[in-house]
């Protein structure tokens, strides 16, 4: 049997908590629902107290809880606060691990994406450890780091925010080697005075867990390239910057895509590297860089590393593409529907112009993008220009935020406004033929997913 994770004695002396009886646990876990036989659960307290579940908890074969109360049903151990006491369990197992080589990963746009392509790479690597999901807030960055079993080599962490001050403490927590800023962008704004501005400085806390020597992997085409370098070097960083610019360390200098994915030649330290990505998207021309430099930092040979990005697929609503059969035929849809902001959606749009596979019509379904502030209607609005532009035959809208969109578009090119997802969800499916694109994007709170998942369903409601 695997070295356990935790004992019970183990976490007792991290947190400095009180341990009431032994276990062993493989995995640590905060949400019932997803426990597995030998996982810590954590009593969190969220919009509910998290010690109600902890009976369901061990129903479901946790071999232990941490709790901030005693509790009935199995082992547990004592502490005073639980999101404190997971805060020292990530601490630990970072410390336990000196061998690890961390890297970190933050950015407006494409940050989970990344993160991800480089986990590809580190698997492939050897013994390795990551984020999952978007597990990259107060809770994930910890809970991530507290699941990191003591023998891995290489682990690599998403880190996001909502407002200044939530970056700085995560990453000092983890401690990264490595770091990127994929890009920055108008994500947020509502909650900064001074928009990208604030976000930027918000993003260069990322710097602020590097050790000295630490490398900071920089977009060199961002408009706040300048800000984030200094910040970096300020924190004693080796700085290495991806783009399109010819004085960077990875150049791209072609990206030819196609049905499959995409063709990519570069420069990288001066040399001319070609590969091949599953990806068609022009954004991961910067963002396989990216990829590629952070592996780098993180001892990876550059032909594992393009080992994985040439298999490394589009995730779950960001960018997976499926075929629906439909009466007559058959149409593409492009699920994007996880997130949105005004630099990914005119990245998808540009996506869309690009392919050359499409014999009907290029649609697009948008959803509301989420805390732009003052600046929603503009921003909303302006995606009108690269619409345009991209020559895409037809859009749907929902939203109060979109329907600043719909106003202005160009009247053959307008589909159907709603107020929700929900009410244009029929309305999109009814419209849709045989050999249309669809793509579908939107903020996840805006629930753009419930139309991809109507639009999806369609193959089996002709089935049945």
């Amino acid at each position: 049997m695997s070295e356990p994770l935790w004992t019970a004695r183990e976490v007792a002396a991290a947190t400095g908590g009180l341990a009431d009886g032994e276990f062993s646990a493989q995995g640590v876990t905060f949400d019932s629902r997803e426990v597995q036989p030998g996982d810590l659960f954590v009593a969190l307290q969220g919009a509910r107290d998290g010690h109600e579940f902890v009976a369901g908890a061990f129903a479901a074969g946790a071999a232990g809880a941490l709790v901030s109360q005693p509790v009935n049903g199995g082992p547990f151990v004592l502490v005073g606060d639980t999101l404190s006491a997971l805060e020292a369990l990530g601490r630990e197992a970072r410390d336990r691990g000196p061998q690890v080589r961390r890297g970190a990963v933050t950015g407006s746009v494409g940050k989970t994406s990344v993160t991800q392509a480089i986990r590809a790479g580190l698997d492939l690597a050897g013994a390795a450890h990551g984020s999952v999901k978007s597990f990259n807030n107060h809770i994930g960055v910890p809970l991530t780091l507290a699941r990191m079993p003591r023998d891995v080599e290489r682990a690599v962490f998403e880190i996001g925010m909502n407002h200044a001050g939530e970056i700085g403490p995560l990453s000092r927590m983890v401690q990264p080697h490595a770091v990127c800023v994929t890009t920055v962008g108008p994500v947020h704004i509502e909650n900064f005075p001074d928009g990208e501005a604030g976000v930027a400085r918000a993003k260069a806390e990322i710097f602020e867990g590097l050790g000295p020597g630490g490398v900071a992997v920089l977009n060199g085409d961002d408009r706040w390239f300048d800000l984030l370098k200094h910040a970096a070097l300020e924190r004693g960083a080796r700085v290495a910057v991806f783009g399109s610019n010819p004085g960077g360390d990875a150049v791209l200098t072609d990206f030819r895509p196609d049905s499959e994915g995409a063709d990519v030649t570069a420069r990288i330290w001066g040399e001319a590297v070609s590969y091949r990505l599953a990806q068609p998207g022009f954004h991961w021309g910067p963002n396989s860089l990216a990829t590629l430099l952070m592996l780098e930092a993180l001892d990876v040979p550059l032909p594992i590393a393009l080992e994985a990005l040439a298999s490394f697929r589009p995730l779950a609503g960001r960018g997976a593409a499926r075929t629906v059969a439909i009466p007559g035929g058959s149409f593409l849809l492009i699920d994007e529907s996880y997130n949105a902001n005004p630099i990914s959606m005119v990245a998808g749009f540009r996506n869309l112009a690009a392919r050359r596979d499409v014999v009907g019509r290029r649609i697009v379904v948008l959803t509301d993008m989420l805390e732009l502030g003052d600046q929603s209607e503009t921003l909303h609005a302006g995606l009108a220009e690269p619409i345009v532009a991209a020559e895409i035959d037809l859009v749907f809208t929902a939203g109060k935020a979109m329907q600043s969109l719909d106003r202005v578009l160009p009247a053959e090119k307008r589909g159907s406004w709603a107020e929700d997802a929900a009410a244009l969800a029929p309305v999109v499916t009814a419209a849709v033929r045989p050999g249309d694109v669809v793509m579908v994007k939107g903020s996840n709170g805006s629930r753009a997913s419930l139309i991809a998942k109507a639009l999806a369903e369609l193959e089996a409601v002709r089935e049945v």
